[in-house]
């Protein structure tokens, strides 16, 4: 019997080649979630436009203090003396990416 966690990550890796395509973006999916196969780090499980390598991450629940509403673009986040980081809607960031190509 395959791997519950696995075959969840492989159907969100499809979901985003798939919501690439809706917005005419080219992804793909790196075979076996493994992005040697596609000449990248093994972490890479989608490579979107030749230059933006992704590692999927898929969890039952998200932060709710990480999850931009409605009212805003993005959240920025950072642990304390650490790196900045934002997290934004994907289809958000796939239509700013379509304005500024």
């Amino acid at each position: 019997m395959p791997n519950k966690s696995k075959a969840k990550g492989n159907r969100f890796e499809r979901q985003i080649v798939e919501l690439c395509t809706i917005w005419d973006t080219k992804a793909v999916r790196a075979w076996g979630s493994n992005g040697r196969s596609l000449g990248m780090h093994e972490e890479v499980d989608v490579l979107i436009e030749d230059d933006f390598r992704v590692q999927a991450k898929c969890r039952k629940k998200l932060p709710m203090f990480l999850k931009p509403t409605e009212e805003v673009d993005c959240v920025v986040f950072k642990e304390d003396r650490g790196d900045v980081y934002i997290m934004m809607r994907f289809e958000d960031w796939l239509a700013e990416r379509k304005r500024n190509g």
